[in-house]
């Protein structure tokens, strides 16, 4: 599913336009992006968790070249579905 399609579905639902939602969608998006780049934890209860975390520098390999190449440590969004969204998908 794309942004495109989760826009029109949720558009149809609620009866807003797509233009609406496009703008519900994208600052839905943009808050939690912002959020995560202070640092915070994002949780969506029954949904799951977003958070930042850490990865750390390390040495891997260029697969062409077989030679090693270090990657700096950096920072990444991680995303933990809730129980809830693990047993839907399970039944």
């Amino acid at each position: 599913m794309k942004k495109a399609d989760l826009v029109s579905i949720i558009a149809e639902g609620t009866g807003l336009t797509k233009v609406e939602t496009q703008a519900v969608v994208d600052g839905f998006i943009a808050t939690i992006s912002y959020a995560l780049r202070k640092g915070e934890r994002v949780e969506l209860r029954g949904f799951g968790n977003f958070r930042v975390v850490k990865r750390q520098a390390r040495v891997a390999r260029n697969p062409l070249t077989n030679t090693p190449v270090n990657v700096p440590e950096y920072l990444t969004a991680a995303f933990r579905p809730s129980k809830d969204l693990k047993e839907f998908l399970n039944k």
